[in-house]
């Protein structure tokens, strides 16, 4: 069979065509009076989302062989088949499904967040990053000259710079001392190899620039730009030659995985061999970005909506993990960082656990909760799965199907939880991926069994306590203290204390707070 030639331009046919899916942003009032000059229909008519879904099929049919459909999609039910004793279940997305390898990194460099890559040797990490850094517009020369390769030897300077050794000599403030700053730190897109190979010092530096978008030496400061950052490891475990500061960690907003190379691809890559094809050197100019580019896009995501239900799951599922009933006697410490920073055995706290349903209860099944980061990257990310889709606000499939690359290295399950000695569920406690989607899963039916897309007395608080405090008489101040205290009373008496409860409780005692010091000024007014 005639290999087909590598495509070398971009095909005019759209990647998107009409968008079935027919989802189209709800009308608002202000709509109305949106400027309609030419220049902002430009704006909301930019094709920056074409573009980059452009960018995204050249590199899986052209640039990296990613066969694989991981972030599924469905326009109907899709046909399934089951193979083996285990029946493992293979569906056939009947909707525009992708790549994770490909799409989390690309999304990465829309919303100029930290990526970090992860899979055994040779399988693409660093040439991913290198492509990215190529659509944002810059030299293959250059890219490659900017990586840092994580070694064992690598210092501080090796980093970031050194002191031109003329001004150590002469200089008598350190004021006055010029830096040679590395280059790669002017840099909109950022790629570390083998981050964790870096030795711990050198590591705290790279905190500093990857947190703070500064770098220093010896008092003198240099301002990085907003950047797209890649960070390769063979594994996700955080070891190497050196183990992973917590704090670096925690700055990576997604984790995505390299996966294996299907050999039914194999004849790909002796045309590659024989053709001398190489991606890098080949990239249409119809898919690089300009800074400007690359700033509206970011514009844009930031402009999708979230709707309000969609939110509500967002924050029901979060609620879950924080809490544990056994750190403390009082509800507000009654959370998993109390029980880390006691330094007891977390398994011996969670036998104290007071007989609740702990398959039913998702909290037992992680040792932590989600921190404000986190939270605000699982936004921005769903933003941005919406955006590239083409469509004006996040449906519930992307929260599900973006939520476990954002979680991956910060949800740590519970392993001796009871949820995980069943057969069915016995895989989740090697793949954190399908776990936390299965999890994001179970949160949504909670959701659904407790009918809180229908009624949520919180929610209907809170929405009489947005409406203002001003011009509120003493009486109906006193009139929603006591629509509190009966919601309060109601939730009471539930035998168990679950962890989507508590948040309710503590904002709850927070309005009730708010309306009792409004009550006392009035009093004194």
């Amino acid at each position: 069979m005639k290999p087909v030639p590598f495509p070398r331009h971009i095909p005019a046919a759209p990647t998107n065509p009409a968008d079935k899916s027919g989802k189209k942003a709800p009308f608002r009032i202000r709509d109305l009076f949106d400027d309609q000059t030419e220049g902002s229909e430009d704006k909301k008519a930019s094709g920056l989302d074409e573009k980059l879904r452009q960018a995204y099929f050249w590199i899986t049919n052209t640039a990296i062989i990613s066969p694989f459909y991981d972030i599924e999609y469905h326009e109907q039910p899709p046909q399934s088949f089951f193979f083996g004793d285990s029946k493992v279940q293979v569906d056939l997305p009947t909707g525009q499904s992708y790549s994770s390898f490909v799409l989390i990194p690309l999304l990465t460099l829309a919303v100029r967040k930290r990526c970090l890559i992860v899979g055994g040797p040779g399988r693409g990490k660093t040439a991913t990053s290198i492509l990215m850094g190529l659509l944002a517009g810059y030299d293959l020369k250059d890219m490659k000259r900017a990586i840092q390769h994580g070694q064992p030897q690598m210092t501080v300077a090796d980093l970031l710079g050194h002191p031109f050794p003329g001004d150590l000599m002469k200089s008598e403030d350190p004021s006055q001392i010029r830096i040679s700053w590395r280059k790669w730190l002017g840099m909109r897109v950022k790629i570390i190899d083998e981050y964790n190979r870096i030795p711990t010092r050198t590591q705290s530096a790279l905190l500093t620039v990857l947190a703070d978008n500064y770098a220093e030496i010896m008092d003198q400061i240099y301002e990085c730009p907003e950047a797209a950052w890649y960070l390769t490891a063979n594994d996700d475990a955080g070891g190497g030659t050196y183990q992973v500061i917590e704090a670096l960690k925690d700055r990576i907003d997604v984790v995505v995985r390299a996966l294996h190379f299907n050999t039914r691809f194999l004849e790909d890559l002796q045309h590659r061999i024989e053709t001398g094809f190489q991606p890098e050197k080949n990239i249409p100019g119809e898919i690089v970005f300009t800074e400007e580019e690359l700033d509206t896009l970011y514009q844009e995501i930031l402009a999708i909506r979230i709707p309000v239900l969609i939110r509500k799951k967002i924050e029901f599922f979060a609620r879950q993990f924080e809490f544990f009933e056994p750190a403390s006697t009082k509800l507000e410490y009654m959370t998993k960082d109390t029980a880390k920073l006691s330094g007891l055995d977390f398994q011996e706290l969670m036998s104290q656990e007071s007989g609740k349903d702990q398959i039913r209860d998702l909290g037992s099944q992680a040792k932590n909760g989600l921190s404000v980061r986190k939270l605000m990257t699982i936004l921005l990310f769903t933003k941005a799965l919406a955006y590239f889709r083409g469509h004006g606000e996040v449906e519930d499939e992307d929260v599900r199907q973006i939520i476990p690359f954002v979680l991956h290295d910060s949800l740590s399950p519970y392993l001796e939880s009871p949820y995980f000695d069943s057969e069915e569920n016995g895989p989740y406690r090697v793949d954190r991926i399908t776990w936390i989607r299965k999890t994001y899963d179970l949160s949504c039916q909670e959701f659904e069994r407790l009918k809180l897309q229908k009624h949520d007395p919180v929610e209907e608080t809170e929405k009489l306590f947005r409406m203002g405090l001003e011009d509120l008489s003493i009486k109906e101040v006193e009139k929603r203290m006591f629509q509190i205290e009966q919601i309060l009373k109601e939730m009471s008496k539930t035998q168990k204390l679950y962890g989507h409860m508590a948040d309710d409780i503590l904002k709850l005692k927070y309005f009730h707070q708010r309306y009792t010091n409004y009550r006392r000024w009035l009093q004194w007014k």
